[in-house]
């Protein structure tokens, strides 16, 4: 038995059915455009979330996490509902709510967690906690569902269960990534395509710095900027901002109210460039080119949209400072991590530098990773 499957049976006195792993996610380039219709760049971790479980026939859910204080946490199935919080079992109840609500045949369940993704560092750890839910239920229960539709079943459980207006980017790069690739998602269509990301190849590392800053895109703020955003689009006749070409960007500021909603647009807008500029140059085997294209996007997000902060921005110019390519914050913003693209002989200075500058950051190489999968 393995050491989860060993930490279960001590937390429930059974063995567990299985174990399941799902990973965070670092997203390249493609910040706040996915819940305006637009494109993002995410790969999956090695960092996981994973999952001992085994049904119950009693109407109980009981989860427990190796990383949470409070022990067992135990709710009643046909209790669940929607604006009901336990805390972090929030989130694998709203997968268990959702995926009956969606007419699955889902019962009850014992599940242990354990995790090495950084709570609070922008790096989806609520994505991989749900992803892994949902695909080892799902697995449990004989559940016939695509990676993308249970990646949507996810994000719908954190959008009506839990209240937070999250799009579906996060919980698609735990679902679907493949390892030494980034996913391309055009979240209209939700057409997919792994990119090749070969850091190593190329003699890169990408560094990531967990500023240890918490957020909580439950809060005002990120539902303050959805708003917006959808605000900017109705002024403009447009379903979201994606209609908006790049081409036609500055007629479109020319015509929104106010600075606000400039501001957004042009992060927005600009943004889902980068990311078509970042493919390409991938394409071309220029990885190295796609550095000062991440930089341009922190300073959009820094100045036009806003969610940097004073800790974030200064990863990224002391990265910059030491050599790296390009550096931007990572994730939904105000707090969270930063990520600086890096030659493999400069990681030493540049991890030095901004451990001296942050000391409380948790720094660390990425390297794209397999989506979520059944363990051993």
């Amino acid at each position: 038995m393995t050491d989860l499957g060993i930490a279960f049976k001590d937390v429930f006195g059974r063995a567990p059915e299985g174990c399941w792993a799902a990973p965070g996610r670092v997203n390249l380039i493609g910040e706040h455009t996915d819940y305006n219709d637009g494109h993002v760049l995410p790969f999956a971790l090695p960092q996981t979330t994973r999952a001992a479980v085994a049904r119950r026939d009693d109407g109980l859910l009981r989860v427990h996490s190796a990383d949470m204080d409070g022990g067992v946490v135990e709710l009643r199935v046909d209790d669940l509902a929607p604006g009901t919080g336990a805390g972090w079992a929030t989130y694998p109840a709203a997968v268990l709510w959702t995926l009956r609500e969606a007419g699955q045949p889902v019962g009850g369940a014992d599940i242990h967690y354990d995790s090495t993704v950084p709570v609070g560092g922008g790096l989806s750890s609520s994505a991989a906690l749900q992803v892994v839910t949902a695909l080892a239920l799902g697995e449990l229960h004989g559940v016939r569902t695509g990676r993308q539709e249970l990646a949507l079943l996810c994000q719908r459980s954190e959008n009506v269960y839990v209240g937070a207006p999250v799009g579906v980017m996060d919980q698609t790069a735990s679902a679907c990534c493949t390892e030494g690739h980034a996913l391309h998602l055009d979240v209209r269509g939700l057409e997919q395509r792994q990119v090749p990301l070969d850091l190593a190849g190329n003699g890169l590392t990408l560094l990531v710095a967990d500023t240890r800053v918490k957020h909580a895109h439950a809060d005002g703020a990120y539902a303050s900027l959805r708003a917006g955003c959808e605000a900017a689009a109705s002024a403009l006749g447009l379903p979201s901002l994606r209609d908006v070409s790049h081409d036609g960007l500055a007629a479109a500021l020319d015509a929104l109210p106010d600075e606000r909603l400039r501001r957004l647009t042009r992060h927005v807008v600009t943004e889902n460039r980068r990311v078509e500029d970042v493919i390409a140059l991938l394409d071309a085997g220029r990885i190295r080119d796609i550095g000062p294209v991440l930089t341009a996007g922190h300073l959009s997000l820094r100045d036009d949209f806003q969610v940097s902060c004073p800790e974030l921005d200064l990863v990224v110019d002391t990265a910059l400072d030491r050599g790296a390519l390009g550096a931007r914050m990572t994730g939904g913003g105000f707090g969270g991590s930063a990520i600086a693209l890096v030659p493999v002989e400069s990681v030493p200075a540049v991890t030095e530098a901004v451990q001296a500058a942050l000391p409380a950051a948790r720094i660390f190489a990425a390297t794209p990773s397999r989506g979520a999968h059944r363990l051993p």
